[in-house]
């Protein structure tokens, strides 16, 4: 076959079966495992698709390239990416400050992590966008439903009534737009994410917004000392990078919160950090600092963007949930 032919062919590529290698059987396996569309095969790991479906790694590899091809993903001019990032949205956070600090609200197809001692309003901005993300868009939201996995049992139902009803919104439709999942390990957490594909399929959920509180809570206490670190951080990179495909895959935003520790290190200046180390760091498109500010009320820092200037405000957290200052 030359290689016009075998590009034609490729470009036919509409479902599972018509990849190379991927038969009945195989294909049900693939799609019992969460690789139920040809984007979602292209961008997995070889390794998992290959252990998902019982194929061999090269019979899993060629139907990966297959379904790249298929997809073309190849390189795009500046100008056709433009217009692929027409289709990011974002969630307001409840206050015009605070949205124009990020470019507009919480982004789709992307990470935002805060981070910020506790009390300084992570896990309120967490629930005040669970809110936000079921409004209709004129009112800054995306009329979509929410996944929020709770792995420190903050996530409150009487906080969410009080905010909803506070704003003249219904708190009981609210709450039924809300999918709670709390996590107890590390590995329970990583399941959570894997099927997030599972719960939008089967169930035929239109998520707009996954929130994890707090992402590293429970890698920290079963991963302790400097002997473990390894092991620890490539879960990690492996659990962030399920995230990003998930964002990518249904143009999802995806808001976590992280902890912090004190650099003893640092004599001058303020010494807290977050944790996680460079792989959070790079995995997360945006960081937000919170810390109390004055009178009761937080500041916010946009620590690192891809495109925005670091930049400083002040809210308020009330009974209405994040406010102007």
């Amino acid at each position: 076959m030359v290689k016009k032919e075998i590009e034609e062919e490729e470009k036919n590529i509409s479902e599972i079966d018509d990849l190379p290698g991927v038969g009945e059987m195989t294909a049900d396996k693939l799609k019992d495992a969460g690789y139920d569309t040809i984007m979602s095969i292209a961008v997995a790991p070889t390794s998992e698709l290959s252990e998902a479906s019982g194929m061999s790694v090269a019979s899993a590899t060629k139907a990966q390239i297959a379904a790249r091809n298929a997809m073309d993903m190849g390189f795009i001019t500046g100008t056709e990416l433009v217009e692929k990032r027409k289709n990011i949205e974002r969630i307001t956070t409840g206050s015009e400050s605070f949205d124009e600090l990020l470019g507009g609200g919480i982004e789709t197809q992307g990470i935002t992590e805060s981070y910020g001692e506790f009390g300084s309003g992570k896990s309120q901005l967490a629930m005040m966008l669970a809110i936000t993300c079921q409004l209709p868009k004129k009112d800054g939201g995306l009329n979509r439903d929410v996944l929020f996995i709770d792995t420190e049992n903050t996530f409150r139902p009487e906080r969410i009534t009080q905010m909803c009803e506070n704003r003249g919104i219904d708190p009981k439709k609210i709450l039924s737009r809300i999918m709670v999942a709390r996590a107890y390990t590390s590995d329970h957490q990583m399941l959570l994410v894997d099927k997030i594909d599972e719960v939008i399929n089967k169930h035929e959920k239109k998520i707009g917004l996954v929130i994890v509180d707090s992402l590293m809570s429970l890698f920290r206490s079963e991963y302790a000392g400097r002997g473990t670190l390894a092991v620890r951080q490539q879960k990690l990179n492996r659990h962030l990078h399920s995230l990003q495909r998930a964002a990518d895959k249904h143009n999802l935003a995806i808001y976590v919160t992280n902890q912090v520790q004190s650099n003893p290190a640092i004599f001058f200046g303020n010494p807290t950090k977050a944790i996680g180390g460079h792989i959070l760091g790079h995995a997360s498109q945006f960081r937000i600092y919170l810390r109390k500010g004055k009178a009761g009320k937080r500041v916010a820092r946009l620590v690192d963007s891809p495109y925005l200037p670091e930049g400083e405000i002040i809210f308020n957290i009330t009974e209405k949930g994040i406010e102007e200052a």
